[in-house]
Parts: structure tokens; sequence; C-alpha cells
């Protein structure tokens, strides 16, 4: 899954996005960087690149992605590690990093708040996530080709996880509740461009979780056929253009004697 994940959907759906983040935490000018669920290294290829003093611990709960995110940027120090449980000291980095994966923590407050203790004094954490599925051309595409394929019982995972966690006024209030005050936020909308249709229903079908979905259901070719005339019909045989909206966010850890503000 992740030889897919990197092939088909890092050019496209996360390298612009990776961009952004680096140059917003180059401006951080860090010395010691965590990031979380680095998956097969997009976002760390381009922070050893924009900060090259920097220490970067680069960590992610599936092993397959440490593995092979390793031999990608093996600039980093790789390791397994689950956001909920850092293994990590007190107060060893000075910024926190993650590119779409705080929407897959399934204790969201839990994870910021270890975040926060593993931050120094003055340290900031940094991440991204998506808009509501319906700012992401592409996987609005792909819903519906997943939807004409299975017609009852479609998979929803992309509804519900990756943009399942878009709502800012929910985030910052998860971040306020782990001890952060949210310094920055914004909406931010990115082309992606892919070779072709064809492509991208392929590295979403095999390259992330829908792969298990799709599987439980038909086993057949037939469905990555579909799926490909819908994506097709609705972006053009390729290659394709589309834009995609996601969310940033800066904060800082609230001292121990400074509760974090909470917004309206």
């Amino acid at each position: 899954m992740s030889e897919a994940y990197e092939q088909y959907l890092v050019p496209v759906v996360f390298r612009p996005f990776a961009a952004d983040l680096t140059a917003r935490a180059a401006a951080l000018h860090p010395r010691r960087v965590l990031e979380l669920a680095a998956g097969t290294g997009a976002l760390t290829v381009d922070l050893l690149t924009a900060a090259p003093s920097a220490e970067v611990t680069a960590t992610d709960l599936n092993e397959a992605m440490v593995e092979f995110g390793a031999t990608r940027a093996p600039g980093a120090v790789w390791r397994q590690a689950d956001a909920q449980r850092l293994p990590f000291p007190d107060g060893g980095f000075d910024l926190v990093v993650c590119q779409f994966g705080v929407m897959f923590f399934p204790d969201r407050i839990g994870a910021f708040t270890e975040v926060r203790r593993v931050l120094a004094p003055g340290g900031r954490f940094l991440f991204n996530t998506w808009g509501p599925l319906g700012t992401h051309a592409f996987e609005v595409a792909l819903q519906a080709g997943l939807e004409r394929a299975f017609p009852v019982d479609p998979p929803r995972f992309f509804q519900t996880v990756p943009h399942g966690y878009a709502d800012p006024v929910v985030v910052a209030a998860d971040l306020a509740a782990a001890g952060f005050a949210v310094e920055d936020e914004q909406r931010l909308t990115l082309q992606g461009r892919a070779p072709s249709t064809a492509d991208l229903a392929t590295g979403y079908l095999t390259g992330t979780p829908v792969r298990a979905a799709v599987e439980e259901r038909s086993h057949g070719p037939a469905v990555l056929a579909t799926v490909v005339e819908e994506m097709t019909a609705r972006l053009g045989p390729g290659p394709v253009t589309a834009p995609m909206t996601a969310y940033v966010f800066r904060a800082a850890a609230c001292t121990q004697d400074a509760p974090a503000p909470r917004r309206a």
C-alpha cells in the first residue's frame, strides 16, 4: 500500500501542501523537530532540505510506512510511534509537525496533550487537516465512483476520516482542551495535478485504507473500471487539475499557570 500511495497520491495530493507546511516550519527556525504520521516522508524530505541544521525525528504508527520513509528520507531518525503515547521525554522538541494525520487520531485531545508534553517552552505545533469533502474535487469524483460501483453500502472512508475533522472551530476547541493557544489558522486551497484519472483511481483504491473496504465488498477489476469511468466523466481523462482545500494551524503551548484561551 505504501508504494501505491507514494507513486500515485503523494505527488498529486500531498506534495503541494508539504511545500506549504515546510515553508511555515522553516520560518520558525526549529532545532529539534518531531513529525507525527509522517507516512512515506513527503513532508520529511522537504523539512530536511529547508532546515538542514535541524534534527528531524519522523514517526508513524504504521511500520511499513516507517520502513519506506526511512529509505526515502534517511537524514531523519525514523521510529514507529503512537501519537497518543509518544515515546519521547518531556520538552524534547521545539516544533511538532503533522501533515494530514490528526484526523486519524482516535483521541485527538489525548494526542494533542502528548504533543504539548514533548514540546519545550516556547515550542509550536504546526499541522493541517482537510476541509469538507466537497472542497476536494479529486475525492468528490472518487466518492461518486465508489457510490456508482457500490449502490448499496458504498465505502465512506473519505467522508468520515480524512474529511471528518473539517470544522476549524472543533479543531481549535480540541487544541484549547489540550493546553494550546491557536496563533494562526488559515484556509488554504491549492491545485493538484495528476497525469490521468486512471492513476488517481489506482492510487486511491490501492494506496489508502479504502482498499480494505473495497476488497470486503468485491475482488473484481470492475470496481476500478467503474471508478475510473466516473472520475473521467467528472474530471476528464487527464492530465487533470483540480482544487483541494485544507486548514492550517499553528498553535503554541500555554504555560502551566495560564490556561489556553477558548474560542466563542
